[in-house]
């Protein structure tokens, strides 16, 4: 627990210091439309300075690909429609020191080779991007090689129907310490997608009904997720090839289908996992090598699996959750056990507490053959409920013969945990 708490103090002593830290300041201001010198953002762009403000009044604005090659402070006033009419990729920011606010950005072009977006950062740090509307866009926020970004407040909607006719929300790629906060973000291919991204924090965020995940990470190491809320997305949130993480006080919620989870986590080690909430999911975390994460005073609610752990993780410890209402509270593919159940709440608990101390007596075995059996022949499933798996299940509690040995909660808590 040590190392994931040191991780999350200087992640949030970085975003301390980027809030407060200004940008630059603006040397003069450049107006486009309402009346202003500029009736276009490209002439404004070409005569302004390092440092200048450009303020785009309201209207609709289709002038191609424009590249940010300066330090700039690029101001909507009445939200602005910058539109890239399915052709152009629309801002390309190739600058350090860029704050894009207050704009409209829609109808990106489409491309699987360059992957163009509504806004994408070329290998450039201290980017700023808030407060804005992005609408059908391949891309919505790109971000590659970018260090020190924020990209805060954005509303980031895209209606593709066919993954593979879809970009991301906010892409993040070979990038480091990025603050991703407050965005909302629907209907992309992933919400939020990083990448080789390190020491960053995604917080506050909401991501709901996108094709695939809501959020979907990969080698990115070192990184807090704090209080994102995660609905009704393809298949939930996956988790990969990754180290050093937190995530705290997430949501995840009705994230349903056959290949759907609250959380995939795939070759995931040394992980801190506290506070989040697991609702209506298919599975709410299936373990799938994965080592060395502590999985503590999380809520799994009417989920039909709350968690599935695979035979091939070990050291895992799940300990001080509530697990209410699942159809099957655990699932594992093996019958060697190799991590640590404790001081949970299982609602299926029917044991007894004669010393009162909220600790039942006897140790209590959450996983039921049933659900083993469905493990591994998925097709068993038609037997639910059914007279002969409730005798089963009870002969198996009575004198276990084949779910695992170690699989014990010998302190299940008495009553459910005020979390």
């Amino acid at each position: 627990m040590r190392q994931p708490i040191k991780i999350f103090l200087r992640l949030l002593s970085a975003c301390l210091l980027w809030v407060g830290a200004p940008l630059h300041t603006p040397a003069a201001t450049l107006h486009v439309g309402n009346g202003g010198p500029f009736t276009k953002i490209r002439p404004a762009l070409a005569a302004s300075h390092p440092g200048d403000s450009i303020i785009i009044g309201r209207g609709i604005y289709k002038e191609g690909n424009l590249i940010i090659d300066k330090p700039l402070f690029i101001l909507g006033e009445g939200m602005p429609v910058l539109d890239g009419e399915f052709r152009y990729e629309i801002l390309s920011v190739k600058s350090d020191r860029v704050t894009i606010k207050g704009l409209t950005l829609r109808n990106s072009g489409h491309s699987v080779l360059n992957d163009p977006g509504a806004i994408k950062v070329y290998d450039a740090s201290y980017v700023t991007i808030t407060d804005n509307i992005l609408l059908n866009n391949y891309f919505g926020i790109y971000l590659q090689y970018a260090a020190h970004c924020i990209v805060r407040n954005n509303t980031i909607t895209a209606s593709q129907k066919e993954e593979h006719l879809s970009g991301n929300g906010i892409h993040c790629w070979k990038s480091d310490s990025l603050q991703i906060t407050g965005n909302r973000i629907t209907g992309h291919r992933d919400g939020i997608y990083f990448e080789f991204v390190t020491h960053s924090v995604i917080w506050r965020n909401i991501a709901r009904n996108n094709l695939r995940y809501g959020l979907h990470f990969m080698f990115s190491h070192n990184n807090a997720y704090i209080t994102n809320y995660f609905k009704n997305n393809g298949a939930g949130v996956a988790v990969m090839f990754t180290k050093h993480v937190i995530m705290l006080n997430n949501t995840f919620e009705e994230n349903w289908g056959d290949a759907a989870y609250g959380i995939l986590f795939k070759e995931l080690s040394d992980c801190c996992l506290s506070g989040n909430r697991f609702i209506k999911n298919t599975t709410g975390i299936l373990f799938d090598g994965s080592n060395r994460i502590v999985v503590t005073r999380n809520v799994f609610r009417e989920n039909g699996w709350g968690i599935r752990i695979q035979a091939n993780c070990m050291d895992n410890s799940i300990r001080q959750n509530n697990f209410m209402g699942n159809t099957f509270d655990l699932a594992t593919n093996g019958t060697l056990m190799l991590n640590q159940f404790t001081d949970n709440y299982w609602d299926k608990y029917e044991g007894y507490d004669l010393n009162r101390d909220r600790t039942g007596d006897v140790p209590y075995r959450p996983l039921s053959m049933y659900s083993m059996i469905v493990e591994r022949n998925p097709p068993a499933m038609l037997l639910y409920r059914s007279f002969i798996i409730r005798l089963l299940d009870q002969s198996e509690k009575i004198i276990p013969t084949l779910t695992p040995e170690q699989l014990i909660d010998n302190r299940p808590r008495m009553i459910p945990y005020n979390l």
